[in-house]
């Protein structure tokens, strides 16, 4: 009996995706679509899926598609999904057109107070995630994504960072660990993906692989840019080596803690209070500290409740933390106003920096500010702050020649 092939969600009630099965068979190829704009784009539709199948060299068995409105990106991914799942041995990619908001680049010391995940199943999500301007979009290969949907996500997420305008959000993959996680690099690296996220990370050794893997795919591609990664501490073992993991490569540009793994690896529970995690978050935010690249908390789970968000960035912020993950957008607002600068935070900042300049034009090289020495990393840090002071909008860019007001 031939066997049919599915991709794509399940249900009658569903927005921005489409449904596609393929059954392979010796009769010349057959394309049947049913869509609510069918009406008005049939013939696109039809041309898309033939483009698709032409590209992957298919002119045999039937095509069914049950189209809600999915983007040109989405059925694509779905279609060449059916047909690999059939044909195991074809290796050609189909690549929608690079668009050109989806060329820029990101930078090492740029900002991540707010990363917001996206499961990587669910294209519906990834549409107008960027208006909603969060410093980074998770576009998730893991845990969020069941173990028979790998490979659809895989075609999704890859078309989506082609495809997609993130409205400059840094651009982030959080891949799988083992073998599938070097399936996840093939299939994303030569797209412009910003951040590599590793999940589990727990010896530098499995940083190393990432690296090397990613390095080999920029040299295949000859890929000018550079790929960052971004470690997740989700174990006993990563907590107690997270100064090794953040030293073990100069592309790490922080560290990130998973609470809900962390506590279950301790045979705990995760509460309100964090008393179980503050060694492990206390730990991560040293080794990041010590190593030079930023710390960034674990998400908050409950989205309805802001007032406990509120407490749970106030600690993150207490401890070192730089940022923190989000599971819904409208968390990111929130993020943002909390790990804002404070008024007395900009004003000691205001003056160790203008004390440095001052000390670099009199061609002094002790800086001090009142009574206390101030060396170059604190200097850095006050310079960070106020840049973050004026994207928030709590300083004015022109603050060095704003006269206060009397």
């Amino acid at each position: 009996m031939t066997q049919t092939f599915q991709a794509g969600p399940q249900g009658n009630d569903l927005k921005s995706d489409c449904q596609v099965s393929y059954t392979p068979g010796g009769n010349p190829l057959e394309l049947q679509i049913d869509s609510k704009v069918k009406a008005l784009f049939a013939q696109d539709l039809k041309n898309r899926a033939l483009e698709t199948l032409a590209a992957l060299g298919i002119s045999t068995g039937t095509l069914v598609i049950n189209d809600f409105g999915a983007l040109p990106f989405v059925m694509s991914a779905h279609i060449e999904t059916v047909i690999k799942r059939a044909f195991p041995a074809i290796d050609k990619d189909v690549l929608p057109e690079l668009k050109d908001h989806a060329r820029y680049e990101t930078t090492f010391q740029r900002f991540r107070r707010s990363r917001l995940y996206l499961p990587g199943n669910q294209p519906k999500l990834f549409l107008n995630a960027g208006i909603h301007k969060p410093d980074a979009i998770i576009l998730d290969l893991e845990d969020s994504v069941p173990p028979s949907e790998k490979d659809s996500a895989r075609h999704l997420v890859r078309n989506a960072l082609r495809t997609l305008d993130f409205f400059g959000a840094e651009r982030m993959v959080r891949i799988n660990q083992g073998d599938l996680g070097m399936q996840d690099l093939k299939a994303i690296v030569p797209h412009n993906v910003h951040v590599v996220i590793i999940p589990k990370a727990e010896t530098p050794q499995q940083i190393a692989s990432v690296e090397k893997k990613i390095e080999d795919l920029r040299s295949l591609h000859k890929l000018s840019q550079p790929v960052y990664l971004l470690p997740i501490l989700e174990s006993a073992l990563g907590v107690i080596n997270a100064y090794d993991i953040a030293r073990s490569s100069k592309l790490i540009v922080g560290l990130s803690m998973g609470l809900e793994d962390y506590t279950a690896d301790l045979g705990t529970q995760r509460t309100e209070s964090g008393v179980e995690s503050l060694f492990a978050r206390s730990m991560l935010v040293n080794a990041a500290r010590a190593a030079g690249v930023q710390a960034l908390a674990s998400v908050y789970s409950d989205v309805s409740n802001l007032p406990g968000l509120t407490k749970a960035i106030e600690e993150a912020k207490a401890l070192g933390f730089e940022g923190m993950g989000c599971i819904h957008p409208r968390q990111i607002q929130l993020i943002h106003e909390t790990f804002a600068p404070s008024d007395l935070e900009i004003e000691q900042a205001i003056r160790i920096v203008e004390a440095s300049e001052e000390a670099t034009s009199k061609g002094l090289g002790v800086i001090s500010v009142g009574s206390k020495m101030i060396d170059a990393p604190v200097v850095i840090r006050a310079e960070r702050t106020l840049k973050m002071a004026v994207e928030t909008g709590k300083l004015s860019s022109s603050w060095r020649t704003d006269t206060p007001s009397e």
